[in-house]
């Protein structure tokens, strides 16, 4: 439980902090939510997917990724115009 002090501040739990990755310094934005207030990090983009959406876009990932190791994996060095050793020169002065 946290309390309000004279000043109307009031002190976020560690567990909350440490959970939500809120540092000092870090301004938060207190949102009206119908019977209570949200305190949302600043640095939070867009709401928390709910368990559904969360396991919808799972098995849409799963299917994308079944469907690729359905493909044929025939590519050699010749196919795609480099080798893997080649890639650790790149950018390197010679």
């Amino acid at each position: 439980m946290t309390r309000v002090t004279g000043k109307f501040q009031i002190t976020l739990p560690k567990k909350l902090v440490d959970a939500y990755g809120i540092n000092i310094g870090d301004e938060v934005e207190l949102v009206a939510s119908g019977e209570v207030i949200a305190i949302v990090p600043a640095g939070a983009s867009k709401p928390r997917l709910s368990l559904e959406e969360r396991l919808r876009l799972f098995d849409e990932a799963t299917r994308r990724h079944s469907a690729r190791e359905r493909l044929p994996t025939s590519s050699t060095s010749e196919d795609r115009g480099w080798t893997r050793d080649e890639l650790y020169d790149r950018g390197r002065t010679r």
